[in-house]
């Protein structure tokens, strides 16, 4: 099984971090300079993190050229947009009775943990999974799979099973058999999702 995908994107040069470092008031900065600094915007794209700390695996990789999914990766004032509704989101399971623990979102961890097991035993009952390569979010007691299958790949079946792990409510198929015509999903780049792409692996609001 791979290892959790965390790679984080790259700062984009000494005078990016600048920017950021005066932006946000860590360091007193002359004038002049801060003139010079600001302008750089557009071309500092911004750092995006997983600040949900939201379970993000990448369990296969046999397909080259993939496109690698931003997953929970957003950026900072994203994920404030975000934060609001996150809350929202995750109390009404247990308000709504389909949450035995007070919030959806803490249940993540486990169910991380009974996937990569799920998936080992699926390696053996349905090897085909394997000639993939696959990266799985998991969020608030859904599973979302983002990647690349080959022509022909039983999709429905996989999803099915993976549907079977403890606590998991719902299973968002968003792969490919055809990467090259696009993704269904966010692709990752340094500095930022790449734009142009379908939306964000976040899951609807359920009421």
């Amino acid at each position: 099984m791979h290892a959790p995908a965390t790679r984080e994107p790259r700062d984009r040069g000494a005078l990016c971090i600048w920017r950021r470092i005066a932006m946000r008031g860590y360091v007193k900065i002359i004038p002049v300079t801060l003139a010079l600094l600001l302008p750089l915007g557009p071309a500092c794209a911004e750092d995006i993190a997983n600040y949900g700390n939201d379970p993000f695996l990448q369990v296969s990789s046999r397909i080259a050229g993939c496109p690698e999914p931003a997953g929970p990766r957003v950026s900072e004032a994203e994920w404030r947009r975000e934060a609001h509704h996150r809350i929202e989101q995750g109390n009404h399971c247990w308000t709504e009775g389909r949450c035995r623990l007070a919030n959806a979102f803490q249940y993540d961890k486990e169910i991380a943990e009974s996937l990569q097991r799920r998936l080992r035993t699926l390696a053996t009952i349905m090897p085909a999974w394997q000639d993939s390569t696959l990266w799985i979010t998991v969020r608030g007691r859904w599973l979302t799979v983002q990647g690349c299958v080959r022509p022909g790949f039983a999709v429905a079946p996989f999803l099915h099973a993976l549907r079977e792990v403890a606590d998991v409510e719902k299973v968002v198929d968003q792969t490919t058999a055809s990467p090259a015509r696009g993704v269904p999903y966010v692709s990752y780049a340094p500095g930022g999702p790449e734009r142009g792409q379908p939306a964000s692996v976040a899951p609807p609001a359920r009421r």
